[in-house]
C-alpha cells in the first residue's frame, strides 16, 4: 500500500507538468494563429486607404507604428553599437522598408493573395536552399510549377506588380538572413528595433511628402494606423510568446497559413476573388513548406 501510494504521489506532479505543457502548446498554436490573421487583416484594412494616400502613404505609417513599437520593446542603446554591429542594422533598415513598400504596391496592383503568396517564397527559399534532400527538391520544383500557375503568364499579365512581390519575397530572405546575424551580435531586440527606427526615419519625408500631395482622411489614417498595429505591433509580440511555447520548427509551419489567410483577407474585406487554379496553387505552396518543414531533421 505504501508504495503504490508512493507511485501515485510521484505520477501526480507529472501528470500535471504533461497537462500544463499541453495547455502551453495550444496557447501557442492559437497565437500564432492569431498572428498570422492579424498580420493579413491588417494588410487588408491598409488597403482600403490606398485610394486617398497611396500605397507608399500607408507604408510610411506602418513603419513608424512599427518603429515606435519595436523601440518601446527593444531599447536598443544605440550608442554602444560599434561598427560591425552598425553594418547589418543598416542593411536590415533598407530591407524592411524595401519590403513592405514593394509587398503594398505589389498588394495594390495583383491583389492581397497573390502578394503574399509571392512574398512568402523568400523564406521558403531560405528553408530549401541549404538542403540536398530528394524531398525538398521534389517541393521546390511543386513550388516552381504553383507559381507559373498563380500567375499565369500572359498578355494583360501586370508583370511589374508581380515583379515587385518576388522582390518582397527577396527583401523577406535577406530579413531573416540579417536577424540571424544581427542577433548573434546584439541581444534581445535590439537590432530589430534599431532597424526599425532607421527605417522610420527614412520613411519622414517620403511619408510627408504623400501626405501633403494626397491630404488624408480621418478613415484613411485609421486604416493605415490599424495596418501598423495588426501587421505590426500585433504579430511582433505573439511570435515572441508563441516561440516560448512551441518548437521552431512548427512556428515555421505556421508561418506557411500567411498566404492562404492573405487570400482570405483579400476576399472578405477587398472583395478580391482568385480563380480556383490561383487556390490550388497556394495550397500547394503551402503544402510543400509544410512538408518540407515537418520531415526536416531537427538540429
Amino acid at each position: 500500500m505504501e508504495t503504490g501510494g508512493s507511485v501515485e504521489t510521484r505520477a501526480e506532479p507529472r501528470r500535471d507538468v504533461e497537462a500544463r505543457g499541453a495547455r502551453g502548446r495550444l496557447a501557442g498554436v492559437a497565437m500564432m494563429l492569431g498572428s498570422a490573421a492579424s498580420n493579413q487583416t491588417g494588410a487588408a484594412v491598409g488597403a482600403l486607404a490606398f485610394p486617398v494616400i497611396g500605397p507608399a502613404g500607408v507604408v510610411a505609417v506602418r513603419q513608424w507604428v512599427a518603429a515606435a513599437v519595436l523601440l518601446a520593446v527593444g531599447r536598443p542603446r544605440l550608442r554602444s553599437f560599434t561598427a560591425a554591429q552598425w553594418r547589418p542594422v543598416l542593411a536590415l533598415a533598407a530591407v524592411f522598408a524595401t519590403m513592405n513598400l514593394s509587398l503594398y504596391t505589389a498588394v495594390g496592383r495583383v491583389g492581397l493573395g497573390l502578394a503574399v503568396t509571392l512574398e512568402f517564397l523568400g523564406p521558403l527559399s531560405v528553408a530549401l536552399a541549404s538542403s540536398r534532400r530528394r524531398a525538398d527538391l521534389a517541393c521546390a520544383a511543386a513550388v516552381a510549377a504553383a507559381v507559373v500557375v498563380l500567375t499565369r503568364p500572359r498578355a494583360t499579365s501586370d508583370y511589374l506588380g508581380i515583379g515587385l512581390g518576388l522582390l518582397a519575397a527577396c527583401c523577406w530572405a535577406g530579413y531573416i538572413l540579417l536577424n540571424r546575424s544581427i542577433g548573434r551580435t546584439l541581444p534581445g531586440a535590439e537590432g530589430p528595433a534599431a532597424a526599425a527606427a532607421l527605417s522610420g526615419l527614412a520613411f519622414v519625408p517620403i511619408g510627408a511628402f504623400v501626405l501633403v500631395r494626397h491630404p488624408p482622411t480621418a478613415g484613411a489614417l485609421a486604416c493605415a494606423g490599424a495596418a501598423g498595429v495588426l501587421s505590426s505591433a500585433v504579430p511582433f509580440l505573439a511570435d515572441l510568446l508563441a516561440l516560448r511555447r512551441v518548437p521552431a520548427r512548427f512556428f515555421g509551419v505556421f508561418m506557411s497559413l500567411n498566404p492562404v489567410l492573405a487570400a482570405v483577407a483579400g476576399l472578405v474585406v477587398l472583395g478580391q476573388a482568385l480563380h480556383w487554379t490561383q487556390w490550388l496553387a497556394i495550397l500547394v505552396i503551402v503544402t510543400a513548406n509544410s512538408a518540407s518543414m515537418l520531415t526536416a531533421r531537427a538540429p
